[in-house]
């Protein structure tokens, strides 16, 4: 379990407005919150990169996803744990983008998987059940990953330019 402690956030002054601050965490944190649509980046095992868009949840100081296990993201993460979470938004003029590195880890631990099934069902309206060490639903057995974060960049857009580094 991650304890409380806040990343330590850099400014990279090369790619940002002179007039930039890096972006405080709980910022960054929030936009991963509130997010809808995430892109996960996983490694196929011939060394081909692998994006796909998907919903998520962030608890716990971790990002959190689904997929079934014969879906390629899973297959991937089975070769390579290796991973980027991405979100934010498709316009230069505003907002905040976020970019997670980490490692892709099962989760099969119940209690967490119903509180994540929880989370998934007050987020999007998606009910999953859990059993035996994963989601299940209507298309059948899902797996669950969780991504905590090693680095994570945010993006800022607008009028001023940001990319901040957060170190965890």
């Amino acid at each position: 379990m991650r304890t409380n402690e806040e990343p330590t956030a850099g400014l990279g002054t090369e790619f940002s407005s002179g007039d930039a601050k890096p972006t405080a965490w709980t910022d960054g944190r929030d936009q991963l919150e509130k997010a809808e649509i995430y892109w996960l980046s996983t490694v196929r095992p011939d060394g081909r990169p692998h994006v796909t868009p998907l919903i998520a949840v962030w608890l716990d100081g971790a990002m959190h996803f689904c997929t079934g296990p014969d879906e390629r993201k899973a297959k991937n993460l089975t070769q390579n744990a290796s991973c980027i979470v991405t979100t934010g938004c498709n316009t230069m003029g505003d907002g905040l983008d976020i970019v997670v590195e980490g490692q892709a880890v099962e989760v099969n631990d119940e209690d967490m998987l119903q509180r994540l099934a929880d989370l998934y069902k007050s987020k999007y309206e998606w009910e999953f059940s859990v059993r035996d060490g994963a989601f299940q639903h209507e298309g059948g057995r899902a797996l669950v990953f969780e991504v905590r974060p090693v680095t994570a960049f945010g993006f800022g857009k607008g009028e001023t330019y940001s990319q901040t580094r957060w170190r965890f």
